[in-house]
């Protein structure tokens, strides 16, 4: 092997390794994105899951239940006040809304969102083509029903076909986490 032969070689591996380098920080925040798109759904299933088979609250949050309390679970939502977590939470009161604060009361889990990531936008597509951003979301199941209950402080119409949750990295990389109101969830 000539010193010409090993400087092209070298020359090739250099250029393929800069190319690699400089793209990598791109592809790392689209893998981000897709891992935190997953772990919002697989929240949204774990809430439909656990109250379709009937899981009751831990013993603290038990106490007080009405005897016609029927499974309920959601995620709640919000972009202004804290786009950069989401809360997992078991419906005590029935209102399909979540009433837990910080982490109180109704809260079973407080999950953050790591990595600069956030949520971006909420919105609300009607059957018809009409579309609303909201500010927070309550998406809640109820047994026997895998069908969602959509909620939000703001007031929306009962001819919902899909929320659209869209998170955002710092690199404005993004993706879309869609829940049907029969239940059935779309990752984009």
């Amino acid at each position: 092997m000539t010193y010409v032969e090993l400087i092209v070689v070298l020359s090739i591996f250099s250029v393929m390794s800069s190319i690699v380098i400089f793209n990598y920080g791109d592809f790392q925040s689209k893998v981000d994105m897709k891992n935190l798109a997953n772990d919002i759904a697989l929240k949204i299933v774990e809430a439909q899951k656990a109250a379709i088979f009937g899981k009751f609250p831990n013993p603290a949050q038990q106490a007080g239940l009405p005897l016609d309390w029927k499974p309920s679970y959601g995620i709640y939502l919000n972009k202004t006040s804290d786009p950069k977590s989401f809360f997992y939470f078991v419906d005590l009161d029935g209102n399909h809304l979540y009433d837990g604060g910080d982490c109180t009361g109704e809260c079973v889990e407080k999950i953050t969102i790591t990595k600069g990531n956030s949520i971006s936008s909420l919105d609300v597509f009607y059957l018809g083509d009409s579309t609303v951003s909201v500010n927070d979301l309550t998406l809640s199941f109820v047994r026997p029903n895998s069908a969602a209950e959509i909620k939000s402080s703001a007031p929306l119409n009962s001819n919902i076909s899909y929320v659209q949750i869209t998170t955002i990295s710092p690199k404005s990389t993004q993706a879309n986490i869609k829940l049907y109101a029969s239940g059935r969830i779309q990752i984009n």
